[in-house]
Formats: C-alpha cells, sequence, structure tokens
C-alpha cells in the first residue's frame, strides 16, 4: 500500500492547485484524475464556452456594423472553424494544467478511477492508496430530462455539443437559465435556429423579475424563441433525423416542437457514484452532494470536499476559493470559512449579467427594509456612444444601515461592472461612500453617478 501526505480525487479548479501547493511544501500528493487535468472550468465549461461565445459576438457584431456605419458584406460563420479554434484554446490550458503537474516531483499523478475501501484509504487501477488528508473534487456532470423516448433519442450535454462538427439546423433546448442562454444566443448567432423550453415560468428565475423580461427580450429580439412554463414530455427521432419533441403548458396545452438537435441544461448530477462513499461513511444529501461543514470538511475527520462535488454554487472561482481555505486552515492554522462570503457571478450572454449578493426579492424575503436604486443602461453616456444601450443596472441597499446588500447589472460589460460593487461590500462601507465620487469619464462605471443618485 503506497502511503501519501495528500491524495487528491479529482484535478478541478480547487482540487489542481491545492495539489500544486502542497507538493511545494514537500508533502507527497497524489493527484487522481480519470480523465483531463483542469476539471470541467477548462474542458467542458468556461474555456470552450467563453471561446465559442467571442466567435458568436464577433459574428454578431460584424452584422449590426452598418448600424455604426461601418459596411463589412455578408457575414459568413465557418462552423468546422470556430469549433477548431475552441479546442486548440482547450489543449492549450490542458498542456498547461500537465505542465505545472509534471514539474513537480513530489507530486504523483496517477491516471484511474478512485473508490474509498475505508476512511482514509482508496484504490485506484486495482492499486490501495492511504493518507489521512483526503480532499474530494470530482465535480458534476449534466442531468438528463425524465421524458418518453430520452433512451431513443440523442441528448446532448455541455459536454457533448463542444464535440459537435456540423451546424445544428435548429437546436432544441432544455432549460432557460446560465448553460441553455449562453448556449441558446451563441448558436443563434452562429445561424441556428433556436427554440428554449423552460419549466419555470420565466427564465433565470432566481434572478429579479425585470432582468429576466429584459433579457428575454433581448434575445428574442435576436430570433430566440422562448415557451416558459412549459415541460418536455416526450421526444422521438424520425428516419430522416428530425426531432419531435412533445411540451406541455401549465395549463395543459401540448405541442409538438421540431428540430435537429436536442440539449439539456435542467441541472447537474454529482460525481459520487463512483466513490463508493459508504465506504469511508462520508454522507451525502438525497441527491448525493457531499456535505460539509463550513471549513469545507466531511463528517469524516480528515476528508474534505472541494467545488461543484459538495453542492451550492457551481462556479470556478468558487472552486478555487475553497482550496484557498483549506490551504490556510491546513497549512498556516488559521480558520478560514465559506460562511458569509460574498459571491459575484455572470451570466455571459450578451449583454452579460453581472450579480452580486441579494436580489430585490431575496432581501425582502429575508426581512430587510430596503432601498432600490434602478436605472436604464439608455441613461449611460458610454453605453449611447458605443450605441448598445441594451439593459439595465440595479442596486439593493439595507435602510437600516446603508450597506448594499446586492447589485443586478445586465449591461455590455455586466460582470466586469459588478466586481467594483462586491468590494464596497467587501469594505462593508455604505453605499453612500461612493455617492458623488469621481470615475472616469466615459466609461460605463460612470453610470454609476446616476445608479446611486435613484436610491430610494
Amino acid at each position: 500500500m503506497e502511503q501519501y501526505d495528500a491524495i487528491i480525487i479529482g484535478a478541478g479548479q480547487g482540487g489542481s492547485p491545492l495539489s500544486h501547493r502542497l507538493a511545494d511544501l514537500g508533502w507527497k500528493v497524489a493527484l487522481v484524475e480519470r480523465e483531463f487535468l483542469g476539471g470541467t472550468c477548462i474542458n467542458w465549461g468556461c474555456t470552450p464556452t467563453k471561446t465559442l461565445i467571442a466567435s458568436a459576438q464577433a459574428a454578431h457584431d460584424a452584422r449590426r456594423a452598418s448600424e455604426l456605419g461601418v459596411h463589412v458584406g455578408e457575414v459568413r460563420v465557418d462552423f468546422a472553424e470556430v469549433m477548431a479554434r475552441q479546442h486548440r484554446v482547450v489543449q492549450q490550458f490542458r498542456e498547461g494544467q500537465e505542465a505545472r503537474a509534471s514539474s513537480r516531483p513530489r507530486l504523483h499523478l496517477i491516471r484511474g478511477e478512485a473508490r474509498f475501501v475505508g476512511p482514509h484509504e482508496l484504490e485506484v487501477n486495482g492499486e490501495r492508496l492511504h493518507s489521512d488528508r483526503i480532499f474530494i473534487d470530482t465535480g458534476v456532470h449534466a442531468r438528463l430530462p425524465d421524458i418518453e423516448g430520452r433512451d431513443e433519442v440523442e441528448i446532448l450535454t455541455s459536454k457533448s455539443i463542444l464535440g459537435l462538427n456540423d451546424l445544428p439546423a435548429h437546436l432544441l433546448i432544455l432549460g432557460g437559465s446560465y448553460i441553455g442562454l449562453e448556449f441558446g444566443q451563441m448558436f443563434r448567432r452562429f445561424g441556428s435556429e433556436v427554440t428554449i423550453v423552460e419549466h419555470n415560468p420565466r427564465i433565470i428565475s432566481r434572478e429579479d423579475e425585470e432582468f429576466s423580461q429584459t433579457l428575454q427580450q433581448i434575445l428574442e429580439g435576436e430570433g430566440i424563441r422562448f415557451l416558459t412554463g412549459t415541460d418536455a414530455q416526450a421526444a422521438r427521432q424520425e428516419p430522416d433525423g428530425t426531432l419531435r419533441l412533445t411540451v406541455k403548458s401549465k395549463e395543459g396545452a401540448e405541442e409538438i416542437l421540431t428540430g435537429t438537435h436536442l440539449l439539456s441544461a435542467i441541472g447537474q448530477t454529482p460525481n459520487t457514484a463512483a466513490l463508493n462513499l459508504e465506504a469511508a461513511g462520508v454522507e451525502t444529501d438525497e441527491q448525493g452532494y457531499v456535505l460539509v461543514n463550513d471549513r469545507l470538511e466531511t463528517n469524516v475527520p480528515g476528508i474534505w470536499a472541494i467545488g461543484d462535488v459538495k453542492g451550492g454554487p457551481a462556479f470556478t472561482h468558487l472552486s478555487y476559493n475553497d482550496h484557498q481555505i483549506i490551504y490556510e486552515n491546513l497549512v498556516n492554522g488559521g480558520n478560514a470559512t465559506k460562511k458569509g462570503r460574498i459571491v459575484p457571478y455572470a451570466l455571459f450572454t450578451d449583454p452579460q449579467l453581472g450579480r452580486v449578493g441579494l436580489t430585490e426579492r431575496q432581501a425582502r424575503e429575508e426581512g430587510y427594509s430596503v432601498k432600490v436604486g434602478s436605472i436604464p443602461m439608455s441613461n449611460v453616456a458610454r453605453a449611447i456612444e458605443r450605441g448598445d444601450t441594451r439593459g439595465l443596472m440595479k442596486v439593493v441597499v439595507d435602510a437600516d444601515t446603508d450597506k448594499l446588500l446586492g447589485a443586478s447589472i445586465l449591461a455590455a460589460e455586466g460582470g466586469e461592472l459588478v466586481q467594483a460593487l462586491r468590494v464596497l461590500m467587501l469594505a462593508d462601507a455604505p453605499w453612500t461612500l461612493l455617492k458623488g465620487e469621481v470615475f472616469i469619464h466615459p466609461t460605463l462605471a460612470e453610470g454609476f453617478y446616476a445608479l446611486f443618485d435613484s436610491v430610494k
């Protein structure tokens, strides 16, 4: 049996940097990975999708260039070239991960599937590994819809869709949240017809209603069809390749949609089934997510969980912060915790939705007395000059303390802009600190003048 100072299962965006830093301390570290280093983010998530979104953005900008007095002629998307570029970028990132791992002699990269055979003992490729410190970073995979005919048709996921060689003529998407909307707009801009079916009454249903409505109107303006408050019932594939999807509204009305490809973007399932967690005594919830405390340790001392496998928001930056918390506590004797961390995130449609903290609805549900400020992007000089006034900005303020509770920015650079407001929250400063302050003219952030003036 091989003994290690630490074993990390899964080379995701939490597990990989943790393995590097522990190996740099001189620890003997095993990093077990069954596929590619880098996890979902590099291989099937952030890196490939944002690379594709960049190509889709270029096509969109070229098509609307005449609105700015620039005439470029017919715009043609070469889907094969777009996908080839995406594969090159992903490969570049993978090679970087491989180089960082191989450069550390104390880091032992083991290719294979790990399963527990005891609280601190694993089996990989028939070999036994032991450590007093084990970290689970196995991530999640896409959940498929429970519909009639599911096993008779090909249902794409956010992973498998990246392997397409030909552009779908008509992409049907189940799910109107982050993954569904990003892929929907992307493929619409590549030239596909797109229909999105959403179970809830509105898309991105966790966000405030005006953001759901505004973004849906923008995407409908690009030609995407939405069926909200609707569920898929059955799917079948015709001999000619046509895919028929039966859907049913909450009111009971049925409709048969026809398309060429079907993408499931309805949620995710943790990669815990193969781990044999029962042998270690590690507890999970009903969905299979690993349960952890605020220091990310499981109910079994010496076993931690990092990233998406523990549930909660599935963001790369949270996975990375998980490793920072563990390292601080494990190596520096700190008391870092995930409790109370202020999490920013973004939906990378165009315009982007940048978010941090509570929505207005969440704040009211939690019992806060709130002040709200909101302006359309058409009030921002830089947006007018750029010819892109889509979207709005909104802040939610605790009326009793004047502290910022949350912010939502649907704008061309919403994901960048909202992080400035997160800094205000990190400083635990009142929103009035920025009211009347100096912002560069002309920038999108200059819109904060009008935004804070609107607070009431």
